[in-house]
């Protein structure tokens, strides 16, 4: 597929039916992921998620086998192997329960950005009907970052999320459709565009505002009271708590190291807490997963720091890229954003009153919430997994952009220190 010198690209072709026996992923709910602002290359010709060698049986077992992208009509399409398989006849199919009557007769793909996942923007044109004038379109990235989700257990969640039939108490923008082709690791997750619904992705190197966070945890609080210690509907039984296993345990220590080489190669070297050791961290990493696992548990985003927020007018902030949803303790998904989110000064003068507002919300959706020393106790070990997730992020070199895992360390990082987090779990 060639692209022109707008980097814009017209696409042609026709629908691809999934061949006969294949498992097939019911699709409606909402979601979104990340809008592109400041796209730097096109990858017109890349594959969405090319051949991989086959995972391991074990592997293999927690991942759907359905090749097949449906629409909220049932239409079952392929999973797209390169961005030229998104055609007029494969978007109508997708739209074409939520706008009955739209035929698609033109798609003009914008900017690839290429990072843990590739995603681009699809402007739409119409020979018959209605519908959005743009949609987003997100894609398995690279095979290193296929088989680090892999490890996670998180490769297909949010292809099964925007699959499942449930609308989830929080804002955020809807899915449209998704799939999972198991045999090449190949996701793909069609939604909204952030930019039809009048919102503004927040920037991931800059903190949020107390109201912006007091916003977010409202949200976070309305999400958790709907699944709090209780049975996942069938919808969102994929859900799986966090598993970090000692068998990881040499791979973490070593991308720690790195990660801790590369804050030193920056020039940052200062941004660590001298207690905060390789060795250190990696312990409480695995600890930090096992306390996220451990009840009361309810469905978790997963990954809220700020470039997964965007704000809409009112205040509210929002929450997209769920590739990392889970189910587990509450504090994971509160300690993660409230700390990753506000600059120290503001964490320190408002994150008591912040965390009361979340238990209090948390009361007024009828969940009899954690007591306040419980629920303190659980939040200062937020910057032992905080600290260790973007020191390991770093290392990796390629899933984020370095002033981004430069900024969210330094945040955690100076939470550590101010928690005395080197006590916990030696």
């Amino acid at each position: 597929m060639a692209a022109d010198d707008s980097h814009d690209v017209r696409l042609g072709g026709e629908m691809r039916r999934v061949v006969r026996g294949v498992q097939v992923l019911q699709t409606r709910g909402s979601d979104h992921d990340k809008v592109l602002r400041d796209s730097r290359s096109t990858l017109s010709g890349m594959e969405i998620g090319g051949p991989v060698p086959r995972p391991p049986a074990a592997v293999l077992t927690e991942l759907p086998a359905a090749p097949g992208v449906v629409g909220h009509d049932g239409s079952v399409l392929a999973v797209p192997r390169s961005w030229s398989d998104l055609t007029p006849s494969w978007v109508t199919a997708v739209l074409s329960s939520c706008y009955p009557g739209a035929v698609v007769s033109g798609v003009d793909l914008g900017p690839v950005e290429d990072g843990t996942n590739r995603r681009a923007r699809l402007r739409l044109s119409y020979s018959e009907g209605s519908g959005p004038p743009s949609i987003f379109v997100k894609a398995g990235g690279r095979l290193v970052h296929r088989l680090a989700l892999v490890a996670l257990r998180a490769l297909g969640a949010e292809a099964r999320l925007a699959a499942s039939t449930e609308r989830l108490p929080i804002e955020h923008p809807r899915f449209l459709g998704g799939g999972f082709d198991a045999g090449r690791l190949a996701t793909v997750v069609v939604m909204e565009d952030l930019a039809t619904l009048g919102g503004s992705p927040n920037e991931a190197t800059r903190a949020l505002s107390v109201a912006e966070v007091r916003s977010g945890l409202s949200g976070l609080a309305s999400l958790h009271a709907a699944y709090w210690d209780r049975p996942l509907p069938s919808s969102l039984a994929f859900l799986r708590p966090w598993r970090l296993g000692r068998a990881l345990a040499p791979v973490s220590l070593a991308s720690l190291s790195r990660g801790v080489r590369r804050l030193r190669e920056l020039g940052e070297a200062g941004i660590m807490p001298p207690s905060a050791t390789p060795g250190l961290l990696e312990r409480q990493f695995r600890n930090s997963a096992r306390r996220a696992a451990d009840g009361p548990t309810t469905v978790l985003h997963g990954d809220p720091h700020p470039g997964n927020t965007y704000a809409l007018a009112g205040g509210r902030t929002g929450f997209y890229d769920w590739q990392l949803v889970r189910v587990g303790n509450w504090s994971h998904d509160v300690g993660y954003f409230l700390v990753g989110s506000l600059g120290a000064e503001e964490r320190r003068v408002h994150e008591t009153g912040l965390l009361e507002g979340y238990l209090e919300a948390l009361a007024s959706h009828g969940v009899d919430p954690p007591s306040r020393p419980v629920a303190l106790e659980r939040y200062r070990a937020a910057p032992c997994f905080g600290l260790a997730t973007w020191l390991h992020t770093l290392a990796a070199g390629s899933f984020q952009p370095t002033d981004v895992c430069l900024a969210t360390i330094d945040r955690f990082a100076t939470a550590y220190r101010d928690f005395g987090s080197h006590r916990l779990a030696r």
